[in-house]
């Protein structure tokens, strides 16, 4: 692959839901532009994309996959995303890297959970649209009625750009076309309404259109076409067979002549300033290749025989061999000594990128998920603006069958947290457990079978505690004056503190309003480490205390016996005091699950639920013969929740959860909760 310029670059995601075909499309793109000789399937086990051993044996995509392939003089840099939606985090960073969300859909399915979440974070990041409905050749497939569904579920600028014809043997382009047959609605028809909806996007041409009442050519309708994309006036529906081709090459044509190439698409959202800094300012990106070098990580990769990897998109700038760049703020650059573009697995070194490029670094052990790289100090403080990701809820608590891996296991779990923003490790000292949190069963899985596979690691695994949470209900004073003396220097600091609770997810705030100087300055560090401690430890339950406003207003020193460890100790006191007469609760996290399954199931799942505390908030055809159920429910509840499932539902269902919020337990748990807490003393130790 040679030297790209920027306006000749095009790059795009295939996102949507599992089993859309997403895989397979891309194998039938890679073909269809001479990328690869012959067509491989998941079948088979011999696609481009998926080439994890886990992923074949499978027949899913655990892992997106960066693909290259060249029509009409463009280059298309592709990711192939994972559908399902335990692995939604390998799907949600590839938006960072691309101007242009290819929302696959299964025409036999309709629209999935997966396809309502991508379309809906792809339009919350300014990219282009595009749908493109798949399997259109499939049995038992209702195109009208699809396309009737994507309009009342994404509005109306869903407009058809092809339609297929004879059975979905062949499809027709429309703004080439405006007559001759399709399987359904009128080409010259279905070709007015969208040469209407560009020309609206350009006054001239619009009036020039108006006037003459002939179509404008191909070339006038392409700026027009790409503001109605940026600004989501336009989003075009286009039909495939990905395996038998039907439509491929449109699809091609669409991206090579109508999708935006980088400095045609919308800025991506980057920062002068700090995370969280409400005086940070936007800072543009210009997809020039003379600039300084601004480029964005997307993706990290713990490769066994390459070390970590991180994939990028440039957005300034051009990256060459033998580069010198900077990771975020460091002082201290690094020699890009190798440069690369994947293709699958393999990794094809280049003399440089430029803007609008996807590449890849190898064996820079400063590189990590989401951060950004560049040449000058200049650009030191640039961010981009966060992605969001859902939250891992689904937990195990693991350790190691042989105790010689012990130490071999955290390096591992830590490879494995940098590569996937949705996969966490927690280490709880108090019960001596080391829990992995991921998005499902299978996301956690597929964990464990690449520990076994490729890092040789055995492990076992239990339920861990549910991440439960402490917070008050009212308002309450707690006071404590701690007081020591045992010959020579003694210890003295008193504490004067009120509580009262803030709104749910509010966290903690410390409010210091004593005056007169009864607290010096110097010891409400302390004081403050000191209610941290107390509101860590727990009061009802052991668990973490949130939500709260702790104010200290008033307390007494001494010239000679204060410390830092007194008013520690006072501030823990104090605070443990006040949350006992504050009425405390225990919470428990609450999530929002989808569960797909047969029809025939459905008044047994929706009665499961119920009796686990949950409430169900709706259900929804998922194509034939399938519903979703949708509802909330304690997260406490569903422990082996997959073997109820596959009882339900004869092994036919699956679901998928994300967390929605923190409620109160009922009363007999938070008695059972504090029963089994040893109370935390009030002695010191």
């Amino acid at each position: 692959m040679g030297q790209n310029t920027t306006v000749n670059l095009r790059s795009v995601a295939l996102v949507g839901h599992g089993a859309a075909g997403k895989t397979t499309l891309a194998e039938s793109l890679l073909a269809a532009a001479g990328a690869i000789s012959t067509r491989g399937s998941v079948e088979r086990g011999n696609t481009v994309c998926d080439f994890d051993p886990q992923e074949k044996e499978l027949g899913h995509s655990l892992n997106s996959a960066m693909i290259s392939l060249n029509w009409l003089d463009t280059q298309v840099h592709m990711v192939d995303t994972p559908g399902y939606p335990d692995f939604a985090g390998q799907a949600i960073g590839a938006l960072a890297a691309v101007d242009t969300a290819l929302v696959v859909i299964n025409a036999q399915t309709g629209i999935e959970l997966s396809t309502e979440r991508m379309m809906k974070l792809a339009a919350a990041r300014d990219l282009c649209r595009m749908i493109v409905i798949n399997k259109i050749d499939a049995d038992n497939v209702d195109l009208p009625k699809l396309v009737g569904e994507i309009r009342e579920t994404f509005g109306r600028e869903c407009m058809l750009l092809d339609l297929p014809v004879h059975h979905g043997q062949e499809v027709v382009e429309l703004l080439g076309h405006d007559d001759g047959e399709s399987d359904f609605e009128s080409v010259a028809t279905a070709h007015r309404a969208l040469i209407d909806q560009i020309v609206e996007e350009d006054e001239e041409l619009l009036a020039r259109y108006l006037e003459e009442g002939a179509d404008p050519g191909l070339d006038e309708l392409h700026a027009p076409f790409v503001k109605a994309l940026r600004a989501g006036h336009l989003i075009p529906i286009l039909f495939v067979s990905a395996k038998t081709g039907a439509g491929v090459t449109q699809l091609l044509d669409a991206l090579a002549r109508l999708a935006p190439n980088p400095i045609e698409g919308n800025p991506p959202p980057f920062y002068k300033g700090e995370p969280g800094d409400q005086n940070s300012v936007p800072f543009h990106a210009e997809p020039d290749p003379g600039k300084h070098v601004l480029a964005h990580v997307f993706k990290v990769v713990s490769d066994p025989f390459i070390g970590k990897l991180g994939a990028f998109r440039v957005h300034q700038g051009t990256i060459r061999r033998d580069s010198q760049l900077y990771v975020g703020d460091a002082k201290r650059p690094f020699k890009v000594g190798h440069l690369y573009r994947m293709q699958g697995k393999d990794y094809v070194e280049v003399d440089a990128l430029v803007p609008g490029d996807i590449g890849a670094i190898a064996k820079v052990d400063e590189i990590e998920f989401d951060c950004v790289l560049h040449d000058s100090h200049d650009e030191d403080h640039i961010h981009l603006k966060p992605l969001e990701f859902p939250q891992p809820m689904q937990g195990l608590a693991v350790e190691t069958k042989r105790k010689a891996d012990e130490q071999r296991l955290f390096d591992v779990l830590h490879k494995l947290e940098i590569e996937d923003p949705c996969f966490k490790v927690e280490r709880h000292p108090t019960t001596n457990e080391t829990v992995i949190r991921g998005l499902g069963e299978m996301h956690l899985r597929a964990k464990l079978s690449r520990m076994a596979q490729q890092f040789k690691i055995e492990l076992e695994t239990k339920a861990p505690q549910i991440a439960y949470r402490e917070t008050i209900t009212g308002k309450a004073e707690g006071h404590c004056r701690h007081k020591k003396q045992s010959g020579g220097a003694g210890q003295f600091g008193e504490v004067m503190l009120r509580i009262e609770p803030m709104e749910r997810g509010g966290g903690f705030e410390f409010v210091d309003i004593v005056k007169g100087g009864a607290i010096p300055g110097v010891y409400m560090a302390a004081v403050e480490k000191g209610v941290r401690q107390a509101l860590e430890d727990g009061v009802v339950g052991g668990f973490p205390v949130h939500d709260l406003r702790v104010i200290v207003h008033d307390g007494k020193s001494h010239a000679v016996d204060s410390k830092d460890i007194a008013f520690f100790a006072a501030g823990r006191k104090a605070t443990i005091e006040a949350i006992r007469a504050a009425s405390p609760i225990v919470l428990e996290p609450v999530v929002d699950i989808e569960v797909l399954a047969p029809d025939a199931s459905i008044g047994d799942l929706t009665g499961d639920l119920a009796s686990k505390r949950g409430q169900v908030t709706g259900t929804q055809p998922r194509g034939v013969g399938t519903m979703s159920i949708s509802g909330k429910v304690p997260l406490a509840e569903l422990d082996d929740y997959q073997g109820r499932l596959k009882s339900l539902t004869g092994g036919q269902g699956s679901y998928s959860i994300a967390f929605s919020h923190y409620a109160p337990v009922p009363a007999a748990t938070q008695q059972q909760l504090a029963s089994q807490h040893k109370t935390v003393g009030l002695e010191d130790d």
